[in-house]
């Protein structure tokens, strides 16, 4: 009777009953299961005053959140480093995300897989390719969110990212390649011919030229350096430079106004509808066609592998187009065989050895024994081992 009497002006003032505790407290020894099983009284009672803590922290936790608004703008807020376009096309497609009904207020902590994928369906359902671009924006929002302590886990993660078929670009044509080279021969294009050898013969984005410097030119060494900065994907490379000869040094500069003077020199050119970096895609189809070398496409393109060269840019061209284009850009009819890298001879000339590519990017020396037919054969490597299968062949030297 007096434990009542005690537990009851405990009680007092909080509204809370004596059954009221007892249930509770029942509750928390059935939910605990058997780590309250087999315990004594002072265990139990430090095992729960350990599930009231940390109760009163998780809920605290789930209060401390802000809404999808405030944390989506915060974070394009935080990244201040982009360049202006990409924080522009943030904007864009953060707006589009807010825009949907209810989508705004929802607090950061408590949304769920289920209404993340209701938001992007709504805003980016019919393009597959936005739907992907707006899922990373998303995610990225709560992983800043997470770094602010306004969420536990990012429900972005568990959406499955939809596939893109992406489409084949068909390159230009020599004819096309030939309007486009007379009319920035006219006087009032000359200053646009450096540019138009950068796209087509170094595949050269429109966006990273227009942002070249003066310094991202060496004349020296015969490349341009395609800066992180510079760059659409924000890594850097070095392109050499091609069918620049015929360009006088006085008009070698990038002009201003670049973009308004791109597009007159198109229309000037007779070109109504424009293929985004079709002179992109033009080169790498191109060079894939006459160098089949596509490591060194890879390293020039600036791209992680050979995938997206294989799934986007290579489409089928003739040979004689691709010697028309190359030899447009001055390249000798003598180098169309000639691997592109390390100065190695062209393989299979007789009296020495075979030169052939390497998965790795190298070169297989292989050289033939007296009087042998010299027939194709093909090349295996493997890890620590590099075996060739057709006739007998003496390896000489393995450069990788």
């Amino acid at each position: 009777m007096k434990q009542n009497l005690i537990a009851k002006s405990l009680l007092a003032g909080t509204g809370v009953s004596e059954n009221d505790a007892a249930r509770l407290t029942l509750e928390a020894i059935e939910t605990l299961g058997e780590l309250a099983t087999g315990t004594s009284r002072p265990e139990l009672v430090t095992l729960l005053r350990r599930v009231i803590q940390a109760g009163v922290a998780a809920v605290k936790a789930a209060e401390h959140t802000v809404s999808l608004s405030v944390a989506a703008w915060a974070s394009v807020e935080a990244r201040k480093d982009l360049r202006p376009t990409t924080r522009r096309d943030l904007r864009h497609f953060v707006r589009r995300i807010l825009r949907v009904e209810g989508a705004a207020d929802m607090p950061l902590r408590s949304m769920s897989t289920a209404d993340c994928k209701r938001i992007l369906a709504a805003a980016f359902g019919a393009s597959p390719s936005s739907y992907r671009k707006g899922r990373v924006i998303l995610s990225s929002v709560f992983s800043y969110g997470i770094r602010q302590e306004w969420a536990d886990s990012n429900p972005v993660t568990r959406i499955e990212v939809p596939a893109v078929q992406e489409k084949s670009i068909e390159p230009l044509t020599p004819e096309e390649v030939e309007k486009l080279q007379a009319t920035a021969s006219r006087p009032e294009f000359r200053d646009m011919r450096f540019s138009l050898s950068l796209m087509l013969y170094g595949g050269i984005r429109p966006t990273e030229v227009s942002r070249l410097q003066a310094g991202d030119i060496n004349w020296e060494e015969g490349h341009v350096i395609i800066r992180p900065r510079t760059s659409k994907t924000g890594g850097g490379r070095a392109v050499p430079l091609r069918g620049v000869r015929g360009i006088r040094k006085r008009e070698r500069f990038i002009p201003r106004n670049w973009k308004r003077k791109w597009q007159a020199l198109r229309r000037a050119a007779g070109f109504r509808h424009w293929v985004p970096d079709v002179c992109r895609h033009t080169f790498a189809t191109y060079h894939a066609a006459m160098f089949r070398n596509l490591p060194e496409l890879q390293l020039e393109m600036g791209h992680r592998d050979t995938s997206l060269l294989r799934s986007r840019y290579m489409v089928p061209a003739r040979r004689k187009d691709a010697a028309s284009f190359w030899q447009s850009a001055g390249l000798p009819r003598s180098a169309k065989n000639r691997p592109a890298s390390r100065g190695c001879p062209a393989a299979g000339a007789l009296g020495q050895p075979w030169l052939l590519p390497t998965l790795q990017g190298g070169f297989l020396a292989c050289l033939p024994p007296a009087g042998a037919h010299i027939s194709p054969f093909s090349l295996a490597v493997r890890v620590n081992t590099l075996s060739i299968s057709g006739p007998k062949y003496s390896r000489t030297s393995v450069f990788l």
